[in-house]
């Protein structure tokens, strides 16, 4: 027999338990299991869930001396930021416009 499924929401923001006791503020990016970032979308007390965004384009800062043309595959880490991903291993979005080695930001389109 065939597997059915049942229609639950359209993905753009998905719902985030905040568990690491203390508040997240809306805008602080997320990681969302190994591959996947989100930015939050609201305050989200801690024990409370909040909004999560998953889907569209943001601007986030990126790692220091890093170039980024339209399209190359970014990965994220708190402590660098965005990168590009070069080997593909860690990909979570791409580079929604070029950015400069000396930019601070980069503007990047999240795979969802």
């Amino acid at each position: 027999m065939a597997k059915t499924a049942t229609y639950w929401q359209r993905g753009e923001t998905l719902d985030y338990v905040n568990g690491t006791g203390t508040l997240i503020p809306a805008g602080t990016v997320l990681a969302v299991g190994s591959k996947h970032i989100g930015v939050a979308g609201t305050d989200i007390p801690d024990g409370e869930t909040g909004s999560v965004h998953v889907v569209g384009v943001f601007e986030i800062p990126k790692k220091s001396g890093t170039a980024l043309a339209f399209g190359d595959p970014v990965k994220f880490d708190d402590t660098n930021g965005i990168d590009k991903d070069a080997d593909g291993t860690a990909t979570i979005g791409y580079a929604a416009r070029k950015a400069e080695a000396d930019e601070l930001t980069a503007f990047v389109k999240l795979q969802g």
